[in-house]
């Protein structure tokens, strides 16, 4: 249920027990204990209850409960889907391999560095506004968010960080205004336009 809630949509309570393969009244039990221990909010409209995750948190701790449980073990071979290796979203950003290869250009460009007064977050640099201004993303939209600028949010399938925080859900918004991906409606897949790999390559020297 938490898993498939990691898309940022919300659900109904038969959509996920149907997920989750129990009955409407064993997911309405488990998603009141969810509820109960913050890691789901709901959302009413009308008649009817949606469920989603509780914020970017929970969805951060998600995301580091997989690395934990996708471990390299003995005989371990990888039954994830290849479209959610490459790109998915992580609740309101983007991670797989495009998230990783994002992150590592943002660092090695100095468009991010690590903010010197601690707790793991960065700060957007000089350049970086800049960069993020040419894709029509603005400081003041940032500081409205009123959550973390941006954080190393560890990826599950790369065993390495992608960007979180309110400069991870701009991206991935610039992202799908100007067509570079698409989401997939049925999963949290995210595929590369023809045009985004063009820019990618061309903007940030990310080749697929």
């Amino acid at each position: 249920m938490l898993l498939s809630l990691l898309d940022g949509h919300a659900r109904t309570s038969t959509e996920l027990s149907i997920i989750a393969g129990v009955t409407p009244s064993t997911g309405s039990v488990h998603l009141r204990r969810l509820e109960q221990d913050r890691l789901v909010k709901t959302h009413r409209q009308g008649r009817h209850h949606y469920y989603g995750l509780s914020g970017p948190e929970a969805a951060r701790a998600l995301e580091a409960l997989q690395v934990v449980a996708g471990a390299p073990r003995a005989g371990f071979t990888p039954s994830t889907p290849g479209p959610l290796l490459l790109a998915r979203t992580c609740y309101d950003h983007m991670a797989g391999r495009l998230g990783v290869l994002l992150h590592d250009r943002f660092t090695q460009m100095q468009w991010m560095a690590i903010d010197s007064s601690g707790g793991g977050i960065y700060q957007v640099t000089s350049g970086g506004w800049k960069m993020l201004a040419a894709l029509g993303i603005e400081p003041e939209s940032l500081a409205a968010a009123r959550r973390k600028l941006a954080y190393p949010c560890l990826d599950w399938s790369e065993r390495r960080p992608h960007i979180g925080g309110a400069l991870g859900a701009a991206l991935l918004q610039a992202f799908l205004q100007k067509r570079w991906i698409a989401r997939d409606p049925d999963s949290r897949a995210v595929s590369i336009t023809s045009a985004g790999k063009r820019d990618l390559a061309k903007k940030f020297s990310v080749v697929f």
